[in-house]
Formats: structure tokens, sequence, C-alpha cells
């Protein structure tokens, strides 16, 4: 386990971290770091490695999780509750248990918007929000915590055309996340507009199933808009690869959301489910209009979810976290580019 040493120069942390939400890690892997992945046999949750269709960059490595304890890391990300209450104590040495320490909190707090303690109540822990509406939110005590908000890899796609006179929702298990994700939202508006469901297990709501990561851009360029019907939970990836794609979003002016979409600008945000059913009529029937706020979409994107912005603010969190300072430039970061 490497020190806390602040005369340390800008040579790339070695970084361990689980696979908890893929997109996630496939953007936090263009850090100019390596990143250490704990792997089970079969994958269970937080095992996975390098799964899934990401074309993953040489600099995130796969260790089984037996040999984690023998591993020199300068820092630990955990990435949920599952990893702080239990997987440390499974597979961390005590030396990595105490050394710098992470946790990204990918979420608002569940149990009371307001008043919910935060489970990370170590001041030696840096808490890293992915939203300024979560570290708002969430009771967090003693415990330091910044704001990494998302960064997006460009995508190589042909340009939004929107031909399709439909709207496109991309939420993963939608049936099971019930009313917090939006699935009566969903059914309501569906009765009135045209709208294809994508995602993980959204056949059961009567999607199209999953597409995968690779594919989603190209297959989501063709809809003249994406309709995000969540009420409370963190501002979705989903979201961010729409507007970086120049896709117009209309969605529920909650949580990060109303921060994030402009009215008439860059899309169209709204408590009244009516009032976005206007909106969502309006596009179908005005595609230069949705092309408008789609451009408009994009420019906000381009600016805020910058891939070298977030890997630029993680490697702050890291340098802050470990203590170490960053004294000639940073390392190219891996190709920005997604098929």
């Amino acid at each position: 386990m490497q020190g806390n040493d602040s005369t340390t120069s800008a040579r790339p942390l070695r970084v361990l971290t689980w696979h908890v939400h893929g997109n996630y890690l496939w953007n936090l892997s263009h850090v100019p770091h390596d990143i250490y992945l704990p792997v089970k046999p079969g994958g269970p949750p937080g095992y996975g490695g390098r799964a899934g269709a990401f074309p993953w960059p040489a600099n995130v490595h796969d260790v089984p999780a037996g040999e984690v304890a023998e591993l020199d890391v300068d820092c630990v990300i955990f990435q949920s509750h599952q990893n702080w209450a239990h997987d440390q104590y499974e597979i961390l040495s005590p030396d990595q248990r105490a050394g710098p320490r992470i946790y990204l909190e990918h979420d608002p707090p569940r149990d009371s918007p307001t008043d919910t303690p935060h489970p990370v109540d170590d001041p030696e822990v840096l808490v890293v929000h992915v939203t300024h509406f979560n570290q708002l939110m969430w009771d967090n005590g003693p415990v330091p915590t910044v704001v990494v908000e998302h960064g997006v890899v460009p995508f190589d796609h042909p340009p939004y055309t929107g031909e399709l006179e439909r709207g496109i929702v991309v939420v993963n298990n939608m049936g099971r996340r019930g009313r917090r994700l939006g699935a009566d939202v969903f059914r309501r508006v569906a009765r009135d507009v045209p709208l294809d469901l994508v995602g993980m297990n959204s056949s059961e709501c009567g999607g199209l199933g999953e597409v995968p990561p690779p594919e989603l851009p190209r297959f989501e360029t063709r809809y003249r808009f994406m309709f995000n019907p969540i009420r409370y939970t963190s501002l979705g990836l989903a979201v961010c690869e729409a507007m970086m794609l120049g896709i117009p979003v209309v969605g529920l002016a909650t949580t990060e959301m109303a921060a994030v979409v402009e009215n008439g600008i860059s899309g169209w945000v709204d408590t009244d489910v009516d009032r976005l059913i206007e909106v969502m009529h309006r596009l179908l029937a005005d595609p230069e209009e949705a092309r408008r706020l789609g451009a408009g979409a994009r420019r906000v994107a381009q600016k805020r979810f910058s891939i070298d912005r977030f890997a630029g603010d993680w490697d702050l969190a890291l340098r802050r976290a470990t203590g170490t300072v960053a004294t000639t430039p940073a390392p190219a970061l891996p190709t920005a580019t997604r098929a």
C-alpha cells in the first residue's frame, strides 16, 4: 500500500474498485491511472471484471478476488453499500482497509430524501457524489465530499435524424423498480404518445429488450426525442448520452434533471405530466423544433459532460484522497471514442 506522500509525482496510481455500473466504469477507465477489478468465477454482482460489450482499455486489469489482499494499490474506490459493508472485509487486507479510500455514491438517499445519514461515517474517506443533488440530500455528517459530474465518451455514430415519429425511453429493470423509476408514468404517457422502451428486462413492461451499449447510439438517434419518466434517482447516464448525441430530452423536473435540461433550449422538463405530453406531441409534429432542441442538448453535453473534464476531476479526487500531487503533466488519456 502506498503511503500519503505529497511530493509524489504524477505517476499513474493503482486503483482498486468493483464492477458495479458498466457504463460508469467504462467512462471511469479514461482516467490516467491503472484500475484493478476483482473477479470471481461466474461473475457474481461486483465481480464481473472486464465484462460486457465495452472495449476496455489496457489500463483496466482483472485480478482474482483471492489475490486482491496481496495487491499493491494506492486507493480503493467503493461503489455500493455491499462493497462498503461486506466486500471489503472479505477481500481487502487490513492495510488496504485503512489506506486511502473513496466511496463513489451513485444515488440519492432512499429511506428519507432529507434525513438519511450516509453509511460512510469515517472522516478519512472521501465521498464522491455524481450530482450536486445527491450531495445536497444526503446527510454526510463529518465526512468530506466532492461532486464529480458524469462524463460521456464521445460516440462514433451517425448524426441525429429523428426520423422515427416516436420517443425512446431507456430504463433498466423498470418493472421491478416501479414508481421510483416511473413505471406508472411510462404507462400513462404511452397511452397518448408512441414510445419504445429499451433496457435490461424491459420486455417485462412491453419494451423491446436490451440494446447492447455499443449499438445504442445508432439505435436511438433515429427517434424524435428521449423521454425520461424517472421520478427519483441520480441523473442517468442514458440522459447524458442522449444529449451528447443531439437528442432532445423530455422528462420530469426532479432531482438533477431540473438543473441539466433547460426548457426550450435543450429539451423540456416539468412536474406536470400532461404538459410533457403536450410537448412530446409538438415535437412529433415539428421535427425542426426537435432538431433545434437536440442541437442545444448537444452543446450543453459537450461542455458539461466532457470526458476530459470528467477524467480531470477524478484525477484531482484521487490525488486528494491519496495525498499525492500532480507535479508533471498527467499521462495522455486513453482514446476517448466509443464505437
